[in-house]
């Protein structure tokens, strides 16, 4: 019998990288946290069949920042790796900085780009308002959209993108969410059951909601994570809670993601007691 052929798409976000040895806001060097993570997603027993990174890659993207990031990320090797940037990131050092990935240099005005990853099609959808923290999807990056979704209906489709297009009851990051787009949004993901999932950044938590008739769904971070306060006057803090990463896996029929812990723990052991097998 044949084993069973999967297709991993692995999801980091928000890194927050700054220059070698400098702290965000005063008390954490993100750099050993995202190098972790990059040892976890080497470490999965499964190897990815590529890894995106969903936006604030750097914290005021300077071209410094993303050398580093680039460093960090080196021990991925030849593993295909997929950027978009974030309300922190700045999109022309961005493109400067990564020339090589050639994936970034269209889109005009925009990073935006559509990749296959095995069988599944990665679409990346650039939310950034420049010089602001909220997002925006104006009518020009949905027309791309659809455009995009017209050339493949066929296929299981991802999309990436950094703000979320839901409320998360958070309330101090829903004012800088996505405040522009998301009910246009909706309606189109609505008419392409073909969506298996719609992956965000920004929110430094795993969220899911069902949306437009698929679900969307958000990623902790390397790093620091926003704290979970649902009330309305909730101060904007964050906590160093355990970092994770997704892992999304197509099976040929359905996409199935994972929450994997970032961090290299005991195990695997069998379930095992006395010799006897216990489930």
């Amino acid at each position: 019998m044949n084993a069973p052929s999967y297709t991993f798409l692995v999801q980091i976000t928000d890194p927050h990288i700054r220059e070698p040895g400098r702290l965000a806001y005063g008390r954490i060097d993100t750099a050993p946290y995202l190098r972790r993570t990059v040892d976890s997603v080497l470490a999965l027993r499964q190897k990815p069949d590529a890894v995106v990174i969903t936006g604030d890659l750097s914290d005021f993207g300077r071209e410094a920042e993303y050398a580093h990031l680039a460093e960090l990320l080196a021990p991925l090797g030849a593993l295909p790796l997929y950027l978009l940037p974030g309300n922190h990131d700045e999109r022309a050092q961005l493109r400067r900085s990564f020339a090589r990935h050639d994936y970034l240099q269209g889109g005009g005005e925009f990073v935006q780009y559509s990749v296959k990853v095995g069988p599944l099609r990665l679409i990346a959808l650039d939310t950034v308002a420049p010089g602001q923290s909220h997002g925006v999807l104006c009518e020009k990056r949905l027309q791309w959209l659809e455009h995009e979704l017209a050339a493949c209906r066929g296929e299981p489709v991802v999309i990436a993108m950094h703000h979320p297009p839901f409320r998360t009851l958070i309330g101090h990051m829903d004012k800088i969410g996505l405040l522009e787009g998301a009910e246009r949004l909706e309606a189109i993901v609505a008419r392409h059951p073909n969506i298996e999932r719609i992956i965000c950044g920004h929110l430094h938590r795993a969220i899911d909601v069902r949306f437009g008739g698929s679900i969307a769904s958000t990623c902790p971070a390397p790093g620091h994570q926003v704290a979970l306060d649902l009330q309305p006057d909730a101060a904007s803090a964050w906590m160093l809670e355990p970092p994770a990463l997704r892992v999304h896996a197509w099976d040929g029929q359905r996409l199935v993601s994972h929450l994997a812990a970032s961090g290299i723990f005991e195990g695997p052991y069998p379930f095992h007691e006395n010799g006897m097998l216990i489930d």
